[in-house]
Protein backbone atom coordinates (compact mmCIF):
# COMPACT_ATOMS: atom_id res chain seq x y z
CA UNK A 1 0.00 0.00 0.00
CA UNK A 2 2.79 2.29 0.36
CA UNK A 3 4.83 1.50 -2.51
CA UNK A 4 1.37 2.73 -4.23
CA UNK A 5 1.00 5.83 -2.45
CA UNK A 6 4.79 6.99 -3.22
CA UNK A 7 4.07 5.66 -6.83
CA UNK A 8 1.01 8.02 -7.07
CA UNK A 9 2.37 11.09 -5.22
CA UNK A 10 5.69 10.48 -7.87
CA UNK A 11 3.03 10.31 -10.85
CA UNK A 12 1.48 13.56 -9.39
CA UNK A 13 4.29 15.51 -9.38
CA UNK A 14 5.18 14.48 -12.61
CA UNK A 15 2.21 15.82 -14.31
CA UNK A 16 2.71 19.12 -12.50
CA UNK A 17 0.13 18.58 -10.12
CA UNK A 18 -2.72 17.84 -12.59
CA UNK A 19 -4.86 15.40 -10.89
CA UNK A 20 -7.17 15.87 -13.44
CA UNK A 21 -5.20 14.59 -16.38
CA UNK A 22 -3.68 11.86 -14.52
CA UNK A 23 -6.87 10.50 -13.55
CA UNK A 24 -8.27 10.87 -17.09
CA UNK A 25 -5.00 8.74 -18.83
CA UNK A 26 -5.08 6.59 -15.73
CA UNK A 27 -8.58 5.61 -16.56
CA UNK A 28 -8.15 5.30 -20.00
CA UNK A 29 -5.04 3.70 -19.84
CA UNK A 30 -7.32 0.72 -17.66
CA UNK A 31 -9.94 0.34 -20.28
CA UNK A 32 -7.65 -0.25 -23.03
CA UNK A 33 -6.05 -3.18 -20.92
CA UNK A 34 -9.22 -4.36 -20.11
CA UNK A 35 -10.49 -4.14 -23.73
CA UNK A 36 -7.04 -5.79 -24.82
CA UNK A 37 -7.16 -8.52 -22.83
CA UNK A 38 -11.05 -9.43 -23.71
CA UNK A 39 -10.42 -9.16 -27.23
CA UNK A 40 -7.47 -11.74 -26.95
CA UNK A 41 -9.62 -14.45 -24.66
CA UNK A 42 -12.45 -14.05 -27.07
CA UNK A 43 -10.32 -14.44 -30.15
CA UNK A 44 -8.19 -17.36 -28.51
CA UNK A 45 -11.92 -19.29 -28.21
CA UNK A 46 -13.30 -18.12 -31.21
CA UNK A 47 -10.20 -19.60 -33.02
CA UNK A 48 -11.29 -23.10 -30.45
CA UNK A 49 -14.61 -23.20 -31.91
CA UNK A 50 -14.18 -22.76 -35.14
CA UNK A 51 -11.28 -25.61 -35.12
CA UNK A 52 -13.44 -27.76 -33.83
CA UNK A 53 -16.67 -26.39 -35.83
CA UNK A 54 -18.96 -25.44 -33.06
CA UNK A 55 -20.40 -22.91 -35.31
CA UNK A 56 -23.63 -22.72 -33.03
CA UNK A 57 -21.51 -21.87 -29.83
CA UNK A 58 -18.98 -19.69 -31.81
CA UNK A 59 -21.93 -17.54 -33.11
CA UNK A 60 -22.75 -16.06 -29.42
CA UNK A 61 -18.59 -15.69 -28.76
CA UNK A 62 -18.20 -14.03 -32.51
CA UNK A 63 -21.27 -12.33 -32.15
CA UNK A 64 -20.40 -10.49 -28.45
CA UNK A 65 -16.83 -9.48 -29.33
CA UNK A 66 -17.82 -6.00 -30.64
CA UNK A 67 -20.15 -5.14 -28.61
CA UNK A 68 -18.41 -5.85 -25.07
CA UNK A 69 -15.42 -3.80 -26.99
CA UNK A 70 -18.37 -0.88 -27.58
CA UNK A 71 -19.30 -1.49 -23.27
CA UNK A 72 -15.85 -1.21 -22.22
CA UNK A 73 -14.98 1.72 -24.44
CA UNK A 74 -17.76 3.90 -23.83
CA UNK A 75 -18.36 3.22 -20.16
CA UNK A 76 -14.28 4.05 -19.62
CA UNK A 77 -14.64 7.15 -21.77
CA UNK A 78 -18.25 8.24 -19.58
CA UNK A 79 -16.21 7.72 -16.59
CA UNK A 80 -13.32 9.81 -17.65
CA UNK A 81 -15.85 12.22 -19.04
CA UNK A 82 -17.40 12.62 -15.58
CA UNK A 83 -13.85 12.73 -13.72
CA UNK A 84 -12.81 15.31 -16.33
CA UNK A 85 -16.05 17.77 -15.37
CA UNK A 86 -16.13 17.32 -11.81
CA UNK A 87 -12.56 18.04 -11.44
CA UNK A 88 -12.54 20.97 -13.29
CA UNK A 89 -16.06 22.12 -12.30
CA UNK A 90 -17.20 22.77 -15.21
CA UNK A 91 -20.81 21.81 -17.37
CA UNK A 92 -21.34 20.15 -14.15
CA UNK A 93 -25.04 20.49 -14.99
CA UNK A 94 -24.32 17.92 -17.70
CA UNK A 95 -23.43 15.66 -15.67
CA UNK A 96 -27.00 13.95 -14.97
CA UNK A 97 -27.65 13.22 -18.33
CA UNK A 98 -24.26 11.55 -19.13
CA UNK A 99 -25.44 9.35 -15.77
CA UNK A 100 -28.88 8.92 -17.81
CA UNK A 101 -27.09 7.67 -21.06
CA UNK A 102 -24.56 5.36 -18.81
CA UNK A 103 -27.44 3.83 -17.89
CA UNK A 104 -28.60 2.80 -21.02
CA UNK A 105 -24.84 1.13 -22.36
CA UNK A 106 -25.84 -2.25 -21.20
CA UNK A 107 -28.89 -1.79 -23.08
CA UNK A 108 -27.51 -0.76 -26.46
CA UNK A 109 -24.99 -3.66 -25.95
CA UNK A 110 -27.22 -6.18 -25.74
CA UNK A 111 -29.28 -5.16 -28.30
CA UNK A 112 -26.39 -4.98 -30.33
CA UNK A 113 -25.17 -8.64 -29.53
CA UNK A 114 -28.69 -9.81 -30.05
CA UNK A 115 -29.17 -8.20 -33.71
CA UNK A 116 -25.17 -9.59 -34.61
CA UNK A 117 -26.18 -13.32 -32.77
CA UNK A 118 -29.31 -13.74 -35.03
CA UNK A 119 -27.44 -12.57 -38.22
CA UNK A 120 -24.94 -15.17 -37.63
CA UNK A 121 -27.38 -17.64 -36.52
CA UNK A 122 -29.29 -16.71 -39.65
CA UNK A 123 -26.29 -17.58 -41.51
CA UNK A 124 -25.89 -21.42 -40.22
CA UNK A 125 -29.58 -21.76 -40.27
CA UNK A 126 -29.91 -21.21 -43.70
CA UNK A 127 -26.64 -23.35 -44.88
CA UNK A 128 -28.34 -26.17 -42.52
CA UNK A 129 -31.75 -25.76 -44.33
CA UNK A 130 -30.18 -26.21 -47.87
CA UNK A 131 -29.82 -30.06 -46.60
CA UNK A 132 -33.00 -30.25 -44.98
CA UNK A 133 -36.32 -30.25 -45.91
CA UNK A 134 -37.72 -29.90 -42.78
CA UNK A 135 -36.41 -26.19 -42.67
CA UNK A 136 -36.41 -23.32 -45.57
CA UNK A 137 -34.38 -20.63 -46.00
CA UNK A 138 -37.51 -17.77 -46.08
CA UNK A 139 -38.98 -19.33 -42.88
CA UNK A 140 -35.13 -19.10 -41.71
CA UNK A 141 -35.08 -15.34 -43.40
CA UNK A 142 -38.91 -14.31 -41.74
CA UNK A 143 -37.80 -15.33 -38.08
CA UNK A 144 -34.36 -13.35 -38.41
CA UNK A 145 -36.12 -10.16 -39.04
CA UNK A 146 -38.83 -10.35 -36.77
CA UNK A 147 -36.28 -10.76 -34.16
CA UNK A 148 -33.99 -8.28 -35.17
CA UNK A 149 -37.25 -5.57 -35.45
CA UNK A 150 -38.43 -6.80 -31.85
CA UNK A 151 -34.26 -6.25 -30.54
CA UNK A 152 -34.28 -3.17 -31.97
CA UNK A 153 -38.41 -1.66 -30.78
CA UNK A 154 -36.90 -2.87 -27.19
CA UNK A 155 -33.55 -1.42 -26.91
CA UNK A 156 -34.91 1.79 -28.81
CA UNK A 157 -37.85 1.61 -25.80
CA UNK A 158 -35.41 1.23 -22.92
CA UNK A 159 -33.14 3.76 -24.59
CA UNK A 160 -36.05 6.60 -24.34
CA UNK A 161 -37.13 5.43 -20.76
CA UNK A 162 -33.09 5.92 -19.29
CA UNK A 163 -33.89 9.65 -20.34
CA UNK A 164 -37.14 10.10 -18.81
CA UNK A 165 -39.56 9.55 -21.55
CA UNK A 166 -42.72 7.67 -20.09
CA UNK A 167 -43.47 4.16 -21.84
CA UNK A 168 -46.80 4.42 -21.10
CA UNK A 169 -47.24 7.78 -22.74
CA UNK A 170 -45.14 6.60 -25.60
CA UNK A 171 -47.19 3.73 -26.14
CA UNK A 172 -50.53 5.31 -25.77
CA UNK A 173 -49.30 7.71 -28.64
CA UNK A 174 -48.10 5.04 -30.76
CA UNK A 175 -51.54 3.44 -30.36
CA UNK A 176 -53.21 6.91 -31.54
CA UNK A 177 -50.49 7.57 -34.33
CA UNK A 178 -50.41 4.22 -35.07
CA UNK A 179 -54.48 4.65 -36.58
CA UNK A 180 -53.47 8.02 -38.16
CA UNK A 181 -50.27 6.34 -39.33
CA UNK A 182 -52.14 3.60 -40.98
CA UNK A 183 -54.49 5.41 -43.16
CA UNK A 184 -51.69 7.60 -44.68
CA UNK A 185 -49.40 4.74 -45.33
CA UNK A 186 -51.83 2.07 -46.03
CA UNK A 187 -50.15 0.81 -48.88
CA UNK A 188 -46.75 0.46 -47.21
CA UNK A 189 -48.84 -1.39 -44.55
CA UNK A 190 -50.44 -3.37 -47.05
CA UNK A 191 -46.95 -4.58 -48.77
CA UNK A 192 -45.38 -5.58 -45.72
CA UNK A 193 -47.80 -7.68 -44.03
CA UNK A 194 -48.04 -8.65 -47.68
CA UNK A 195 -44.52 -9.85 -46.89
CA UNK A 196 -45.45 -11.39 -43.59
CA UNK A 197 -47.88 -13.60 -45.73
CA UNK A 198 -45.15 -14.49 -48.18
CA UNK A 199 -43.49 -15.89 -45.50
CA UNK A 200 -45.85 -17.77 -43.48
CA UNK A 201 -47.59 -19.47 -46.78
CA UNK A 202 -44.80 -19.72 -48.95
CA UNK A 203 -46.15 -19.69 -52.14
CA UNK A 204 -42.39 -19.37 -53.62
CA UNK A 205 -39.43 -19.17 -52.09
CA UNK A 206 -35.59 -17.99 -53.20
CA UNK A 207 -34.37 -19.52 -56.58
CA UNK A 208 -38.26 -20.41 -57.64
CA UNK A 209 -39.55 -19.86 -61.16
CA UNK A 210 -42.82 -17.97 -60.73
CA UNK A 211 -45.09 -16.65 -63.39
CA UNK A 212 -48.64 -14.86 -63.21
CA UNK A 213 -51.73 -15.27 -65.46
CA UNK A 214 -53.22 -12.24 -64.02
CA UNK A 215 -49.94 -9.83 -64.37
CA UNK A 216 -46.70 -9.73 -66.64
CA UNK A 217 -44.87 -11.98 -63.80
CA UNK A 218 -42.28 -14.08 -64.86
CA UNK A 219 -39.12 -15.53 -63.44
CA UNK A 220 -37.14 -16.42 -61.16
CA UNK A 221 -37.09 -14.82 -57.47
CA UNK A 222 -34.32 -13.41 -56.10
CA UNK A 223 -35.04 -11.71 -53.00
CA UNK A 224 -38.09 -11.86 -50.50
CA UNK A 225 -38.14 -8.46 -48.36
CA UNK A 226 -40.50 -6.81 -46.41
CA UNK A 227 -41.97 -3.97 -48.86
CA UNK A 228 -40.95 -5.47 -52.01
CA UNK A 229 -39.99 -8.76 -54.02
CA UNK A 230 -37.41 -8.83 -56.63
CA UNK A 231 -37.85 -11.29 -59.16
CA UNK A 232 -35.29 -11.69 -62.14
CA UNK A 233 -36.62 -12.19 -65.40
CA UNK A 234 -35.67 -14.52 -68.32
CA UNK A 235 -34.31 -12.04 -70.53
CA UNK A 236 -32.08 -11.00 -67.47
CA UNK A 237 -34.13 -7.85 -66.04
CA UNK A 238 -34.63 -7.55 -62.42
CA UNK A 239 -38.55 -6.85 -61.85
CA UNK A 240 -39.32 -4.71 -58.47
CA UNK A 241 -43.13 -6.10 -57.24
CA UNK A 242 -44.87 -4.76 -53.87
CA UNK A 243 -45.84 -7.39 -52.05
CA UNK A 244 -49.69 -6.14 -51.53
CA UNK A 245 -49.99 -7.11 -55.42
CA UNK A 246 -49.79 -10.91 -54.52
CA UNK A 247 -52.61 -10.50 -52.27
CA UNK A 248 -54.43 -9.56 -55.23
CA UNK A 249 -53.08 -12.27 -58.10
CA UNK A 250 -52.92 -15.42 -59.10
CA UNK A 251 -49.54 -16.84 -58.49
CA UNK A 252 -48.12 -19.92 -60.53
CA UNK A 253 -45.00 -22.02 -59.43
CA UNK A 254 -43.56 -23.90 -62.32
CA UNK A 255 -40.46 -25.04 -60.07
CA UNK A 256 -42.32 -27.23 -57.67
CA UNK A 257 -44.24 -29.21 -60.78
CA UNK A 258 -43.65 -32.92 -60.60
CA UNK A 259 -43.03 -33.85 -63.98
CA UNK A 260 -43.22 -31.68 -67.75
CA UNK A 261 -45.87 -32.79 -70.05
CA UNK A 262 -45.28 -33.64 -73.65
CA UNK A 263 -48.65 -32.83 -75.79
CA UNK A 264 -48.29 -33.12 -79.63
CA UNK A 265 -50.16 -33.40 -82.34
CA UNK A 266 -48.60 -35.61 -85.47
CA UNK A 267 -50.31 -36.45 -89.17
CA UNK A 268 -49.63 -39.49 -91.57
CA UNK A 269 -50.93 -39.41 -95.41
CA UNK A 270 -54.27 -40.39 -96.07
CA UNK A 271 -52.44 -43.03 -98.48
CA UNK A 272 -50.78 -44.52 -95.20
CA UNK A 273 -54.58 -44.98 -93.16
CA UNK A 274 -54.05 -48.79 -93.07
CA UNK A 275 -50.54 -48.43 -91.27
CA UNK A 276 -52.44 -46.20 -88.58
CA UNK A 277 -53.43 -48.90 -86.09
CA UNK A 278 -49.49 -50.56 -86.09
CA UNK A 279 -47.80 -46.83 -85.70
CA UNK A 280 -50.20 -46.03 -83.13
CA UNK A 281 -49.60 -49.20 -80.95
CA UNK A 282 -46.03 -49.23 -81.91
CA UNK A 283 -45.33 -45.59 -80.62
CA UNK A 284 -47.29 -46.23 -77.33
CA UNK A 285 -44.92 -49.33 -76.64
CA UNK A 286 -42.04 -46.58 -77.50
CA UNK A 287 -42.88 -44.65 -74.69
CA UNK A 288 -44.10 -47.20 -72.24
CA UNK A 289 -40.54 -48.18 -72.74
CA UNK A 290 -38.81 -45.07 -72.81
CA UNK A 291 -36.54 -44.58 -69.77
CA UNK A 292 -37.53 -41.05 -69.54
CA UNK A 293 -41.13 -40.65 -69.40
CA UNK A 294 -43.01 -41.40 -66.00
CA UNK A 295 -45.42 -44.26 -66.92
CA UNK A 296 -47.39 -43.55 -63.62
CA UNK A 297 -48.94 -40.95 -65.20
CA UNK A 298 -51.27 -40.28 -67.70
CA UNK A 299 -49.61 -41.76 -71.07
CA UNK A 300 -52.48 -41.82 -74.20
CA UNK A 301 -51.09 -42.58 -77.81
CA UNK A 302 -54.16 -41.87 -80.42
CA UNK A 303 -55.97 -41.28 -83.77
CA UNK A 304 -57.45 -37.82 -83.45
CA UNK A 305 -59.06 -36.87 -86.41
CA UNK A 306 -59.63 -36.64 -90.11
CA UNK A 307 -57.84 -33.00 -91.31
CA UNK A 308 -57.72 -31.39 -94.11
CA UNK A 309 -54.19 -33.13 -95.73
CA UNK A 310 -53.18 -35.52 -92.51
CA UNK A 311 -54.84 -38.30 -90.36
CA UNK A 312 -53.98 -37.16 -87.18
CA UNK A 313 -52.86 -38.40 -83.74
CA UNK A 314 -51.85 -37.25 -80.76
CA UNK A 315 -49.63 -38.43 -78.13
CA UNK A 316 -49.99 -37.28 -74.74
CA UNK A 317 -47.26 -38.25 -72.14
CA UNK A 318 -45.11 -36.71 -68.95
CA UNK A 319 -41.82 -36.95 -68.46
CA UNK A 320 -39.54 -37.89 -65.28
CA UNK A 321 -37.31 -34.72 -65.31
CA UNK A 322 -38.80 -31.15 -64.94
CA UNK A 323 -35.44 -29.15 -65.44
CA UNK A 324 -36.45 -27.11 -68.64
CA UNK A 325 -32.98 -28.07 -70.73
CA UNK A 326 -33.27 -32.21 -69.70
CA UNK A 327 -37.04 -31.70 -70.87
CA UNK A 328 -36.34 -30.58 -74.39
CA UNK A 329 -33.61 -32.72 -75.23
CA UNK A 330 -36.17 -35.53 -74.12
CA UNK A 331 -38.88 -34.22 -75.96
CA UNK A 332 -36.09 -34.40 -79.06
CA UNK A 333 -35.97 -38.01 -78.56
CA UNK A 334 -39.29 -38.46 -78.38
CA UNK A 335 -40.37 -37.02 -81.68
CA UNK A 336 -37.33 -38.28 -83.55
CA UNK A 337 -38.28 -41.67 -82.51
CA UNK A 338 -41.97 -41.32 -83.55
CA UNK A 339 -40.48 -40.03 -86.95
CA UNK A 340 -38.20 -43.33 -87.25
CA UNK A 341 -41.43 -45.78 -86.21
CA UNK A 342 -43.86 -44.10 -89.05
CA UNK A 343 -41.05 -44.58 -92.21
CA UNK A 344 -40.47 -48.35 -90.66
CA UNK A 345 -44.27 -48.51 -91.10
CA UNK A 346 -43.00 -47.64 -94.71
CA UNK A 347 -45.25 -44.55 -94.24
CA UNK A 348 -44.54 -40.99 -94.31
CA UNK A 349 -45.47 -37.92 -92.10
CA UNK A 350 -47.87 -35.41 -93.96
CA UNK A 351 -47.76 -31.78 -94.80
CA UNK A 352 -50.35 -29.46 -96.41
CA UNK A 353 -51.05 -30.64 -100.04
CA UNK A 354 -54.02 -30.36 -102.62
CA UNK A 355 -55.24 -32.41 -105.54
CA UNK A 356 -56.08 -31.17 -109.06
CA UNK A 357 -58.52 -33.48 -110.97
CA UNK A 358 -58.62 -32.30 -114.70
CA UNK A 359 -60.48 -33.60 -117.01
CA UNK A 360 -58.81 -35.51 -120.55
CA UNK A 361 -58.97 -33.70 -123.79
CA UNK A 362 -61.40 -36.31 -125.41
CA UNK A 363 -63.91 -35.96 -122.71
CA UNK A 364 -63.52 -32.15 -123.19
CA UNK A 365 -64.55 -32.52 -127.06
CA UNK A 366 -67.19 -35.27 -126.72
CA UNK A 367 -69.00 -32.78 -123.72
CA UNK A 368 -68.42 -29.79 -126.58
CA UNK A 369 -69.86 -31.92 -129.75
CA UNK A 370 -72.71 -32.83 -127.08
CA UNK A 371 -73.46 -28.84 -126.67
CA UNK A 372 -73.28 -28.06 -130.20
CA UNK A 373 -75.36 -30.53 -131.20
CA UNK A 374 -77.97 -29.77 -128.76
CA UNK A 375 -77.87 -25.80 -129.93
CA UNK A 376 -78.45 -27.26 -133.55
CA UNK A 377 -81.56 -29.10 -132.93
CA UNK A 378 -83.11 -26.48 -131.20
Amino acid sequence: MAFLMELWANLVALFGGQVWLLLVISILLVTAIVDVIQRRVLRTIHRYLERKERVWLDSFVDAARAPISFFIWVTGTILALTTLILQLEIYVGIVDYINAFKNTILTLSVGWFVIRLVQRLETHLKTFASGDDRLDEVTVEALAKIIKLFAFILTGLFFLNAFGVSLTGLLAFGGVGGIAIGFAAKDLLGNVFGGLMLYLDKPFKVGEWIRSPDRQIEGTVEHIGWRMTTVRTFDKRPLYIPNGIFANIAIENPSRMTNRRIKETMGVRYADVHKMRDIIQAVKTMLQNHPEIDTRQTLIVNFNQFNASSLDFFIYTFTKTTNWVRFHEIKEDVLLKISDIVEEHGAEMAFPTRTLHIESPSNEAALMGDLLASKQEK
